[in-house]
């Protein structure tokens, strides 16, 4: 495998609540911005009380209302339920916008303060020069763990000295996060294992995660999500939607602030952490921002299937209806904020389609050429069209089975994913398309349990 350098730019670090009301619009990183996948559609326009009632705790989005009417497990999806939080982490990778959700900022003016592509700047930050205080100071080749190698490394105060902090909202996100430490610090192990020449092992390391991360993205994530037929129609044919030029990548806000949101409707009501653990729900139970004590660590084969192992919990089936602790979200999530509405997930996914101008599901379905959804199955008639996350959600349900996305969000996702990775000269699909992964595998190709065994299991071996 070659080893094309990367470029990391400079960014402004700081402590912030994931979704605080009341941050201020960070300096990019570059020129990173957001921009339109279907510039000629004019925006819904939803009155904003409506979106409130709709994902407020009682609404048409919370799946509460519903539970006693289901068995144990009822609305469990296919997929296991560890990959809408590999979805978070993608998000992560190419996307923080950091405008205020009740506006106050066009969309012509938002700034990404991530670069737009999936090249791991939440693991790898600006490197060991720019960011020596993540890496071992005695082998700076490898990242820094906390001292019993289960969390990140934190201050005296208990902040976490990491990529990007919102991979500390949560358990899962962290031990996804804590997880590609493992797997670069076992990398570098194999490379010089390989003789690789100490003066190339960090950038070769780097480069060998970031695209078996890459691939996993497309050959595993990508077709659990959207289906493999249109993954492979989009590799083959090109992206019809969303094709920027190299180096001028940009994220369509119908992706940021729709479709890819699509995962806050696949989070489980609870989850077991270790086999026969009790069942807890994500938040408040799991939420993050603090030191991971021992006995509150993720086994993630709890979560993601892996060989040898019995099978993971599963997703939530997708169905428009977020689980009650997305309705409530504590406020070490979302800072103080002045409505109790702000609180409910569904509500800020909502009002952040109609703050950023996006369409109807339906005037993009037609312009798809894909039969837009009946009132029946969106569970109500919208006065003027249904906003795009909720539609999605529904479309998802109806034309998903609830597993994974129907036309029209698996046909902005995927040309979204395979655009950015076709728009950076450094990533494998555009530099060398033919490559393999290179890491040991354990089935018939290289996949997420492939990545966790080899960095948790061998490192910790």
């Amino acid at each position: 495998m070659s080893a094309p350098s990367h470029h990391h730019g400079s960014r402004v670090a700081a402590r912030d609540h994931c979704l605080s009301l009341v941050r201020a619009v960070d300096r990019p990183t570059g020129a990173a911005r957001y921009g339109r996948m279907f510039p000629g559609l004019d925006p819904l326009g939803t009155d904003p009380q409506l979106l409130m009632r709709a994902g407020s705790d009682g609404g048409i989005c919370d799946a509460a209302a519903v539970l006693d009417q289901l068995s144990p497990d009822g609305d469990d999806a296919t997929e296991a339920a560890g990959w809408p939080f590999f979805g978070q982490l993608i998000a992560h990778d190419i996307t923080a916008d950091r405008s205020p959700i009740t506006g106050g900022v066009g969309p012509e003016e938002l700034r990404n303060a991530r670069s737009p592509k999936l090249n791991l700047e939440i693991v790898y930050s600006d490197g060991p020069i720019g960011s020596p205080y993540l890496f071992d100071h005695g082998d700076p080749a490898k990242f820094l763990l906390g001292p019993d190698g289960g969390d990140v490394p934190r201050n005296q105060q208990g902040v976490a000295l990491i990529g990007d902090p919102r991979n500390d909202v949560h358990l899962f996100s962290l031990s996804l996060h804590v997880a590609l430490l493992h797997a670069h610090n076992r990398i570098v192990d194999w490379l010089r294992e390989n003789g690789v020449p100490e003066a190339e092992v960090f950038d070769r390391a780097r480069i060998t995660l970031t695209w078996h991360y890459q691939w996993i993205v497309v050959h595993d994530f990508l077709p659990r999500l959207v289906g493999a037929s249109l993954v492979e129609h989009v590799l083959a044919e090109g992206c019809r939607w969303f094709a920027p030029p190299s180096l001028e990548a940009y994220i369509p806000l119908e992706f940021a602030d729709a479709a890819f949101r699509y995962g806050h409707g696949q989070i489980r009501h609870t989850y077991r952490l270790v086999d026969d653990g009790p069942a807890l729900p994500l938040f408040p139970d799991l939420v993050g921002f603090g030191p991971l004590p021992a006995d509150r660590r993720l086994d993630l084969t709890q979560v993601f299937d892996v060989p040898g192992r019995p099978p993971a919990q599963r997703a939530k089936r997708i169905d428009g209806r977020l689980a009650a602790s997305l309705i409530g979200l504590p406020e070490q999530v979302t800072g103080e904020v002045d409505a109790a509405a702000y609180r409910s997930l569904a509500v800020r996914d909502l009002l952040r389609g109609e703050t950023t101008g996006l369409p109807s599901g339906e005037t993009v379905s037609r312009l798809l050429g894909v039969t837009p959804l009946t009132d029946d199955e969106l569970g109500q008639s919208w006065p003027h069209g249904t906003p795009l996350w909720f539609y999605i959600l529904k479309e998802a349900e109806h034309r998903g089975a609830g597993d994974r996305l129907g036309p029209v969000g698996g046909r902005i996702v995927a040309e979204v994913l395979i655009g950015l990775l076709r728009a950076d000269p450094a990533s494998y699909l555009s530099l060398e398309p033919d490559w393999e992964p290179a890491l040991p595998v354990t089935g018939s190709g290289f996949g997420m349990a492939d990545l966790l065994t080899f960095g948790i299991h061998r490192d910790q071996a």
